[in-house]
């Protein structure tokens, strides 16, 4: 009796034990969602913040992409805040020169609650002659259930 509870028990321990760390990436590429990005307007380091709310997701959106006009209804212009998500901007951090926008997620994993983004790989653009400071970012939104502690971008082709 004692050598079955104990099998039950650790039958429940084991499924109790699979977490939320490694998560089916099938799942996460069909629930990944691209909101908006910009060629200026993140930070010169490279990094990401969860977006609390509607207000800052408004100030990060204003703030970064210029896509408000002075006179104009400020809320009309802006992407739609996504309900039940986690909605996260990150930056790319700081670039002498070319083109280093994202405008695409390719897929999502999260695996020891680090989230790995999928990303297509910029193809160089322009040469060297005029070099321009670049702080490129996007948003995006993941599943609320996710739990992460860093974003990692994977480039692919």
């Amino acid at each position: 009796m004692k050598i079955l509870l104990t099998a039950i028990a650790a039958t429940l321990m084991s499924c109790a034990s699979t977490t939320s760390s490694q998560q089916n990436s099938s799942d996460m590429q069909q629930k990944a969602e691209f909101i908006v990005s910009g060629s200026q307007g993140g930070t010169m380091e490279r990094g990401f913040k969860i977006i609390k709310d509607e207000k800052e997701f408004h100030t990060v959106v204003k703030s970064g992409s210029g896509l408000i006009e002075e006179g104009k209804n400020s809320t009309a212009d802006y992407p739609e805040f996504p309900k039940d998500k986690k909605v996260v901007v990150y930056n790319l951090g700081s670039f002498r020169s070319g083109s280093h926008s994202i405008n695409e997620i390719k897929g999502i994993s999260v695996k020891n609650n680090v989230l790995y983004v999928e990303v297509p790989a910029g193809e160089p653009s322009g040469g060297m002659e005029i070099q321009m400071l670049s702080n490129p970012w996007f948003v995006f939104a993941v599943p609320a259930n996710y739990q992460f502690t860093s974003v990692e971008l994977k480039y692919s082709k």
